[in-house]
């Protein structure tokens, strides 16, 4: 043990030297909410986790421009104390003035183009239960093969420089996975983002390849605006999914809109999403995820809230959410979700914090 002692001082003490070459960064977002919600006459009062994370992230200057970045980000449930140390936005890769390029798991610009025009994302109240055909918080090829708001496994991206406020942003998911039937499933995803003054556009392209078998590829199309008018912002996405079957294809068209104003310490915040009825050449009643062929399968999902900031990394926060398919919809909450029957109505009341470091 003593000719030991003096090795691993001299690991510890070389590791650190290594350290100091890198700019390191320990963050975490701590998000929590006590919910009362209701799917019709079911009534259920829950301590809901609102996606917390504990994240290390940083870069090494390699020279000439050129920097190695890394990021390891975990889940962390501070209700029940139960996480995992990467699975959540990870990566490794290279910065320089041709742009960015890393792999790992990570958020696919389809998703991340409009993620944050969403006051509410990700909570209960969040728009991915119209938008996108719920949310799939880290997922592969074939554990999740409906929903466009994902974080994707074993993705490579690559991000151009920012021109005058415009940035490119492509992402391949590797078709690792060999399901029973012969496809060969990948995903590919692209987004143009324009970022200037009180200006914010964005136009997302997604292609499921195989996801639903062989042969058969599904796509999402988005286009999203927003300005800010001195505290105020307003933003408005158009959305278009479309799956195919092995009995005809599967479309859907959804829109949302945020309204968030700020006075001070206080943040006012409205959200509304909107989905049609499912079209396409498909049998009424064929359904993926919560889109469903036939009349009478939209759904509307309406948030009010407010916020009051304590700080810029602390704040509480209370929401009403309202939730009301039509007769035959089947959209759900999709984070906390509530299993409701077909035509439910789902409402709920939330009050929290969220502290950030």
């Amino acid at each position: 043990m003593r000719n030991l002692c003096p090795t691993l001082l001299a690991i510890a003490a070389c590791g650190a030297v290594h350290a100091q070459d890198a700019t390191v960064q320990v963050y975490a977002r701590l998000n929590l909410g006590l919910e009362s919600v209701r799917a019709d006459d079911v009534r259920t009062t829950r301590m809901s986790n609102y996606r917390s994370v504990l994240g290390f992230r940083g870069s090494e200057d390699l020279g000439g421009g050129l920097k190695a970045i890394f990021q390891i980000e975990g889940t962390l449930s501070p209700d029940t104390g139960a996480g995992s140390p990467a699975a959540r936005d990870t990566r490794v890769g290279l910065e320089g003035a041709a742009g960015t390029l890393f792999a790992g798991n990570w958020v696919t610009p389809y998703n991340g183009a409009t993620a944050g025009l969403d006051p509410y994302y990700p909570t209960t109240a969040g728009y991915m239960s119209i938008m996108g055909n719920g949310a799939a918080a880290t997922v592969s090829n074939v554990s999740d093969t409906s929903s466009f708001d994902r974080r994707q496994q074993n993705s490579v991206h690559y991000w151009t420089p920012v021109w005058n406020g415009l940035q490119l942003r492509v992402a391949h998911g590797l078709n690792e996975e060999r399901p029973a039937g012969g496809a060969k499933p990948s995903l590919t995803s692209a987004a143009a983002i324009y970022e200037r003054g009180p200006w914010y556009g964005a136009a997302s392209y997604e292609r499921h390849h195989e996801y639903q078998g062989a042969g058969l590829n599904d796509s999402g199309a988005k286009l999203a605006a927003a300005y800010r008018f001195g505290d105020t912002r307003v933003a408005l996405i158009g959305e278009r999914l479309r799956y195919d079957t092995a009995a005809g294809t599967l479309r859907r068209n959804a829109v949302y809109v945020s309204v968030t104003h700020q006075i001070g310490r206080h943040a006012l915040k409205l959200g509304v999403a909107r989905a049609g009825d499912g079209g396409g050449s498909a049998p009424d009643g064929a359904t993926i995820g919560a889109v469903r062929k036939g009349t009478d399968t939209g759904a509307t999902h309406y948030t009010a809230g407010y916020d009051y900031n304590f700080s810029k990394r602390t704040a509480l926060f209370a929401f009403y959410t309202h939730l009301s398919n039509q007769r035959n919809g089947v959209v759900d909450f999709a984070i906390n979700s509530l299993a409701p029957s077909p035509g439910a109505t789902l409402k709920g009341v939330a009050l929290g914090i969220r502290h950030a470091f």
